[in-house]
């Protein structure tokens, strides 16, 4: 049996984002830099292409790849069709990230993906056995896995570092101290997937706690948590017809249940809804009495299908997603 875990399958990097979560119009920013030239954004003029400062540039390249959105190709960088799709000017899905759809799309491509460039991410949305920490504690956990995973020990000022942007990615804060600017500037705070920081001076201090809200997921789209059901399902149970146990999807670290905070009830509901609408999916019970998903096509392709059906802007012959 493989050693697998929580950081199996993640690149055993932390704080490459250089301290910087992803910003608005910075996905878009570099597709359009992309699409152009691959090595744009190793070009001495990156900062007046893109319009940011020259320490954001390495963080921009950092979060494209991360989304899956860009991938090496020896020194350059080049769109992936996953972009293509999602930030194509004239016939993506979504090309301003204007949906919530769409970012709750690109937190699935984050933390789900085979090779994880997340892995305090990974660990904390898929992993943890709890939902609230200190600072220091989460810490402590995060170094204990990387190691485990057999990974160079992270120094613990750098996983400090991923901590803080992880927290900056995803609590709301309090307007008052941050402004108006700095939330909408911050578009992966509107999932709620973090407790609020307590305010500025406080009495929580630097050790104020990180929490999860296990709930959040009731806000996903439904279309979202499909996909996402049907894509964990190709991964794990093949790319053929067949079905996957709904408990599982719930449950799995690497499932929607988990990484999507979505509780067993609200998951079967969601996908309930969605395979009314489709011939190919329904929910059934098993012989033993589980709820199951079963799809009568290949699961990737019709994951991407079932996606394509909550972007109107898509044209109508655009039958699949990527790939």
């Amino acid at each position: 049996m493989p050693n697998l875990t929580p950081m199996t399958g993640c690149l055993p990097a932390f704080g490459r984002h250089r301290g910087y979560p992803p910003r608005d119009g910075w996905l878009r920013k570099v597709y359009l830099a992309l699409v152009q030239d691959h090595a744009a954004l190793r070009r001495p003029d990156a900062t007046v292409v893109l319009g940011v400062g020259k320490s954001m540039v390495p963080a921009m390249s950092f979060w494209s790849q991360a989304f899956g959105l860009a991938a090496r190709h020896g020194r350059d960088l080049v769109p992936t069709d996953r972009a293509h799709w999602l930030l194509d000017e004239e016939a993506g899905a979504d090309p301003f990230l204007e949906l919530d759809t769409s970012l709750w799309l690109l937190h699935w491509w984050l933390v789900s993906a085979e090779r994880c460039h997340v892995p305090s991410w990974r660990y904390l949305f898929g992993y943890s056995p709890i939902s609230r920490y200190s600072r220091a504690e989460l810490q402590g956990r995060l170094v204990a896995a990387a190691e485990a995973a057999g990974h160079k020990s992270p120094a613990r000022s750098v996983v400090a570092a991923d901590i803080a942007c992880l927290v900056s990615m995803y609590a709301l804060r309090d307007r008052a101290a941050t402004g108006v600017e700095d939330e909408l500037s911050n578009p992966f705070r509107t999932l709620h997937l973090l407790e609020p920081e307590p305010p500025a001076g406080g009495a929580a201090g630097r050790s104020h706690g990180v929490a999860v809200r296990r709930t959040s997921g009731r806000r996903c789209p439904d279309v979202v948590l499909a996909y996402a059901s049907l894509d964990f399902a190709a991964r794990t149970a093949g790319p053929a017809p067949g079905s996957i146990r709904l408990s599982r999807l719930a449950s799995d670290p690497l499932g929607p249940g988990r990484l999507l905070l979505t509780g067993n009830e609200d998951l079967r509901r969601a996908v309930h809804r969605v395979a009314g609408r489709h011939a190919d999916l329904a929910v059934v019970q098993s012989g033993d009495g589980q709820d199951t998903l079963a799809y009568s096509r290949g699961p990737a392709l019709l994951a991407e299908e079932v996606l394509a059906t909550a972007y109107p802007a898509l044209q109508p012959d655009a039958g699949r997603a990527w790939g």
